[in-house]
């Protein structure tokens, strides 16, 4: 059995799997942080809301397409123009718009946890909705040239870039602003906001939430554990590219690329798990939407204290 067979299989199987684990997973933050009023007017759980937007339908576009063309051998990039271009326009876009998000929750928590007031006021939940929708128009706007220079080779009969220069660019765009400025971006603000905590001691005068803050730091975990080792694997092909290899250390940089990029897509389907191990309040949210029949049959006891207060006070004035 060799390594590209296996390699095969575990694209199959494991890409089922995360398709499935990321709708439900991306699903149930999307209903959860737009549902309730606490998650819904902060800024940093509206960042999240958007990345799990930008997740779901990471997953759908990308994966299932992957799935289908590994598993039946179809791939519409190889017949489909239109498709050659669109898909990667969408991934382009949504992996930096969901890079983004993770990078601004980060630098939100810091903001919420500084002992200085003005830097507190930096988080503000108006600024959250304008900074995400500039960000969405500049990473549109970043992905366009692929509708230009993205084209089926008539020889090869793959879908690729046609233009030396965006090549390039590409290349620099994985490393930089895939891979290296949000993994540092969220790694620096993220020991900066727990070192706030750790120093401040009167952090529950502030509006700091500290289950907030776990769910945070477990997010830039993802992402060291999920993309870093993409890039780094993606340098090491960029300086031995030029050096001649064997057949098996071929096959064997293939399997380990894909391995890593199957390990890319536990950022964009695992972060419902990260919240529900790192919170308590969120791992209620989401059995309360599981089990919503139990919800409907509680009865509110805030309403029966009410009721038996005012049957109360008119036995006394009779």
């Amino acid at each position: 059995m060799s390594l590209s067979y296996i390699g095969q299989q575990l694209t199959f199987y494991g890409g089922i799997f995360l398709i499935l684990v990321g709708i439900f997973g991306n699903g149930m933050n999307v209903l959860i942080f737009s549902s309730i009023h606490s998650y819904r007017t902060n800024p940093s759980t509206f960042y999240f809301l958007i990345a799990s937007i930008n997740n779901f339908l990471y997953v759908v576009i990308n994966l299932i397409s992957r799935i289908v063309a590994t598993g039946d051998g179809i791939d519409l990039t190889r017949t489909s123009i239109v498709w050659c271009k669109t898909r990667p326009f969408f991934l382009s876009s949504l992996t930096l718009m969901n890079l983004t998000c993770s990078c601004l929750a980060t630098m939100d928590q810091f903001f919420i946890t500084s002992k200085h007031a003005k830097i507190r006021r930096c988080s503000n939940i108006k600024w959250a909705h304008r900074i995400v929708l500039g960000f969405t128009i500049i990473w549109i706007l970043h992905a366009i040239p692929i509708f230009i220079f993205y084209e089926i080779s008539s020889i090869t009969k793959t879908c690729g870039n046609t233009n030396a220069a965006y090549g390039i660019y590409t290349t620099i765009y994985l490393l930089g602003l895939a891979t290296i400025i949000p993994s540092i971006l969220m790694v620096f603000f993220g020991y900066l906001a727990y070192r706030n905590i750790q120093m401040t001691r009167n952090l529950n005068r502030q509006d700091a939430d500290r289950q907030l803050m776990r769910m945070t730091l477990f997010q830039v975990l993802l992402d060291i554990v999920c993309i870093v080792p993409f890039g780094i694997n993606y340098v090491y092909n960029l300086i031995t590219s030029g050096v001649s290899k064997s057949a098996d250390r071929l096959q064997l940089e293939s399997f380990i690329s894909t391995i890593l990029t199957l390990l890319t897509y536990g950022y964009y389907t695992g972060s419902c798990y990260m919240f529900w191990i790192s919170s308590s309040r969120f791992r209620k949210a989401t059995k309360d939407r599981i089990c919503f029949w139990r919800r409907q049959n509680q009865i509110n006891p805030l309403h029966t204290a009410t009721s038996g207060r005012i049957v109360l006070e008119m036995k006394t004035h009779n």
